[in-house]
């Protein structure tokens, strides 16, 4: 009973598969062939690499040149008070050293003060991580919208069932590279991107 099971299923794919060859070989279309000529049989499925579209698409180049900047921006904010800090309390340590200070009261005064600065500039650290944190974020919304909204007009004309997304083999473990648009998508990324510069 269950050769006769598997018999009748290992058919009925059969008879799909034929359905589908038969189906590619009539149309020649861009549904079926998306990058070359309908091979025996093409599924109306394609991937894009995520990592390879990200690192060569102009637009996440020049948003993460942005973000680079940004981030040695603030680097240089923060290490230039520090330095400054660090001075202030050398000079104090001095100070301290040498019973410079008239008055005990007036070298808490002066300890107080650097303690606040301290505090001051960790929050400066700190707000300035969370507001390149929420940049960074805002940058890869744009970015997948940018992305998907393309995805969508591209699928228009090529008309896949499904796109899958690859990140150094974490969702595809083996591919034919027949499925891979990458190329495609990237070029035609980077011809719209040129375009909305000028």
């Amino acid at each position: 009973m269950k050769t006769i099971k598997i018999l009748a299923s290992a058919l009925i794919l059969a008879g799909a598969l034929v359905g589908g060859m038969s189906s590619c070989n009539q149309q020649q279309s861009a549904a079926c062939a998306p990058v070359a000529a309908c091979d025996s049989l093409r599924l109306p499925i394609a991937y894009i690499n995520v990592d390879s579209l990200l690192v060569n698409y102009d637009y996440a180049k020049d948003l993460n040149e942005e973000l680079l900047k940004k981030t040695e921006d603030a680097r240089m904010k923060v290490n230039a008070q520090g330095q400054a800090l660090e001075k202030e309390t050398a000079a104090f340590q001095k100070k301290l050293q040498t019973n410079a200070f008239l008055s005990e009261e007036r070298a808490q005064s002066e300890y107080n003060r650097l303690q606040t600065k301290q505090q001051e500039l960790e929050q400066l650290n700190y707000n300035l991580q969370n507001e390149l944190a929420q940049q960074q974020a805002q940058m890869n919304a744009r970015l997948s919208d940018t992305i998907r909204t393309f995805i969508k007009e591209y699928n228009k004309v090529m008309k896949f069932e499904l796109i899958f997304t690859n990140t150094m083999y974490d969702n595809i473990l083996l591919d034919n590279p027949k499925y891979d648009i990458t190329t495609d998508v990237l070029n035609q990324l980077n011809e719209r991107y040129a375009k909305s510069k000028k």
